[in-house]
């Protein structure tokens, strides 16, 4: 998420400057004035509407008596997709144009000076900082004439412009879609489109744009976000950066027709490559979760049982590393089905139910016993049913079992890794679910291919039924973690007392109270948890419901918001979305007068949290 730092103290990440075709426009004519902005390596500019982030560009002028100026219009801005949020930028310099006009009673030789202050917005991927600048070129009133050097730059950037298309468009909202039809002839070149609306309400701005051609019509579909009626004013983007501006009225829209190859087709390969290997390291960091690291432990020590036989080692490992694969890709593929039906849902949904978490209640609990010595669990040790025939079934099953039970948990670099699946398309999306099962694996695995880590396992013992029974209480914890959690949610009074207990931390969060407790003035905290989130019930116990934390919160009057997403909640999901997030626990800062939140690390500590509260 894009944090929002203070206003520029040094020099601007964009630099501004006013220039003009004509040194000496004439009285009673206009001229053309152009604002070039040119972007440090890095770092953008926007668009009149920013899109989900970010906003364009204002300018408070001085102008001479006699003396007006337009609007700027824009060149064609690029679609930026940061965290799950479309951005509407210019990464690259870029120039305003706007008309100037000179009234006829102004006389020749009049000082015209022109002067303003103009204030934007400059983004990177990480930080945004509002800028501002004193804009002023000198122009007195003369004969109008333009030099011929002047007027090729003019024309070059007036080629940049959209141009007005001369016929309206039609669009309408159709439950959770809208669709837009856009006039233009077929034999218009339209390569990798996109749509951008000027009039706010009206479009999920990242979702995907569904572009056809009927005839004469080209027609867009997209998801609706929004609650905007009448015109809505729009721009269309064609080939190599030109653009139509459209008027688009209320109206039916024609049927789609032959599909049109879209930018949104394509994948961001950084954001993949970022998000694959997010995904494999925070899959890693799972094996250190309670719930997890019984299992792996007792993998390990089955292998030192079995005398360090190189072929079975790696067999078992291969075998573990496709069940925790083929696990998470099937949790990935159920998630990413579910949303192209329309579900509000994220990762671990499954938890979300009662069934889900009783079938991990009996299982944890079936664990816990096993590894007490009450009974033998086919899927553990090196003697079973399952084990017995080369290792391999075990391994498998032993693997799928610790993808499933690490669902409930949510670590460093997953949170961001498994957000990225919101923006890119399916086929990309799976892969990053499996990373998570390889990174889960990846001990295992090395354990098995590395006959040196093998031999550093310790020799078999009687200390490894104490060490099996010690790796009881791990498990009986998270047992009984899902035990009450499944309590909370079939319980008939859960809901009160939810929002009691919720309220006894925080105010409830909703975007209301939200945009209340910004309106107050006040630094805003809101953090979304759930019962089932390992992660966050350590963060609130270590460091948000620490007494020094609330009493550092309660000096500088910081005011709390709490999301409970224990049993779903599609408000909340759309806000994890709109964070780039699709799992808990998220944690988002206000400063004062900030337009964006700053997104908190997942592993959150007493000092961070103190020291934003005295960073007032």
């Amino acid at each position: 998420m894009l944090a929002l730092a203070p206003a520029q103290a040094a020099a601007p990440h964009i630099t501004a400057r006013l220039v003009a075709e004509s040194a000496a426009p004439a009285p009673g004519g206009t001229t053309a004035i152009a604002l070039t902005m040119a972007p440090e390596k890095g770092w953008h500019g926007y668009w009149k509407n920013g899109g989900d982030a970010g906003f364009g560009l204002s300018v408070d002028w001085n102008l001479p008596d006699g003396v007006t100026v337009s609007p700027f219009r824009y060149p064609v801005p690029e679609a930026l997709i940061l965290f799950g949020m479309m951005n509407h930028v210019y990464e690259h310099p870029y120039a305003l144009l706007a008309d100037v006009r000179v009234d006829q009673s102004v006389a020749p030789g009049a000082d015209l000076t022109l002067t303003g202050i103009a204030n934007w917005l400059a983004c990177t991927d990480k930080v945004c900082v509002p800028e501002k600048a004193v804009i002023s070129v000198a122009l007195k009133a003369g004969n109008g004439g333009t030099a011929a050097s002047e007027r090729a730059r003019f024309d070059a950037w007036r080629a940049r412009l959209p141009q007005p298309l001369d016929r309206a468009g039609a669009w309408e909202r159709n439950g959770d879609m809208v669709r837009f039809g856009v006039p233009l002839p077929e034999g218009a070149a339209l390569d990798a489109p996109h749509l951008f609306l000027e009039t706010p309400n009206v479009v999920d701005y990242p979702a995907k744009q569904k572009f056809s051609r009927n005839g004469d019509w080209i027609i867009v579909e997209t998801k609706a976000k929004g609650a905007a009626a009448g015109p809505v004013d729009g721009l269309l983007k064609l080939s190599d950066g030109r653009g139509l501006t459209v008027r688009f009225e209320p109206a039916a829209v024609r049927a789609p027709g032959t599909p049109i190859a879209t930018a949104s087709d394509g994948t961001d390969t950084a954001l993949f490559w970022t998000a694959l290997g997010g995904a494999i390291l925070g899959g890693l960091i799972l094996n250190l979760m309670p719930c997890v690291f019984p299992i792996l432990s007792l993998k390990a020590l089955s292998l030192a049982r079995s005398g360090g036989d190189a072929r079975a080692a790696k067999v078992e490992a291969v075998a573990y590393t496709a069940g925790a694969v083929l696990v998470c890709l099937a949790l990935g593929g159920l998630l990413l089905g579910l949303r192209a039906a329309g579900e509000q849902v994220g990762w671990a949904f499954q938890l979300q139910h009662p069934v889900s978490v009783l079938l991990l209640l009996i299982l944890a609990v079936a664990i816990t016993l096993n590894l007490l010595g009450t009974y033998e669990l086919p899927s553990f040790g090196g003697g079973q049913k399952l084990a017995s025939r080369g290792g391999a079934a075990g391994g498998f099953w032993t693997g799928a079992l610790a993808a499933f039970v690490a669902t409930p948990c949510s670590g460093p670099l997953l949170g961001a890794a498994l957000g990225a699946t919101l923006v890119l398309p399916a086929w990309a999306a799976l892969p990053i679910f499996g990373g998570l099962g390889l990174g889960l694996a990846l001990p295992f695995l090395a354990i098995g291919f590395v006959p040196a880590l093998r031999n550093r396992l310790p020799k078999p013992g009687p200390w490894m039924a104490k060490f099996r029974k010690w790796m009881a209480l791990p498990m009986a914890l998270t047992a009984l973690a899902l035990a009450v959690l499944l309590w909370r949610q079939v319980d008939g009074g859960w809901t009160d007392r939810g929002a009691q207990s919720t309220a006894a931390s925080g105010d409830i969060f909703s975007p209301a109270a939200l945009a209340k407790a910004r309106a107050t003035g006040k630094p805003v905290f809101v953090y979304f948890t759930a019962d089932w989130c390992l992660s966050c019930k350590a963060n609130e116990a270590g460091a948000i419901n620490r007494a020094a934390v609330q009493e550092a919160f309660d000096k500088a009057g910081i005011i709390t918001l709490v999301g409970d997403w224990t049993n779903g909640d599609p408000v909340i999901t759309r806000t994890l979305a709109e964070h780039g997030r699709n799992s808990v626990p998220l944690y988002l800062w206000y400063a004062p007068g900030a337009a964006q939140a700053e997104i908190l690390p997942q592993i959150l500590t007493p000092g961070l949290l103190a020291g934003k509260a005295g960073a007032r």
